[in-house]
């Protein structure tokens, strides 16, 4: 059995763990335990921990800007893929943000990471052609 609870700074060490073990999730300064504990201070209810048997096996890391949502991270233990956790796991984030009034989400995925990008678009998500991320460090 899976159990889906919010994700709690608590959590931290081992989604960061399972984030680790899991291809395709980049991984920067910004997932510090200091940076995730403001996000999720920031985002209350939105980002979700899957355990089985007491053991993080799954994580999404999800949240919004007052007007668009946004998974940063989508993570499933290899031991644990293909048994529907990461659908658990959106179908909670995509529920809090509509909770929250949004209306449309985004996420981002590494063009490399084949099967992520497989995954997403079984789950109905389109890639986009018509714009790309820049991204500039702020120190």
């Amino acid at each position: 059995m899976v159990d889906i609870t919010a994700f709690k700074i608590e959590a931290y060490d081992d989604v960061l763990a399972l984030w680790r073990a899991c291809e395709g999730v980049g991984l920067s300064e910004a997932d510090s335990r200091d940076n995730i504990a403001t996000y999720l201070d920031r985002n209350p209810g939105m980002s979700f921990v899957a355990t089985r048997d007491g053991a993080v096996i799954g994580a999404i890391l999800a949240g919004h800007d007052g007007r668009r949502g946004y998974i940063h991270h989508l993570a499933v233990h290899p031991d644990a893929r293909r048994q529907g956790v990461g659908r658990l796991l959106v179908d909670h984030a995509l529920a809090a943000l509509v909770r929250a009034g949004i209306q449309k989400a985004h996420l981002f995925v590494f063009h490399t990471n084949a099967s992520g990008i497989a995954f997403w678009e079984s789950a109905g998500w389109s890639c986009r052609h018509d714009i790309g991320v820049m991204s500039k460090v702020l120190h």
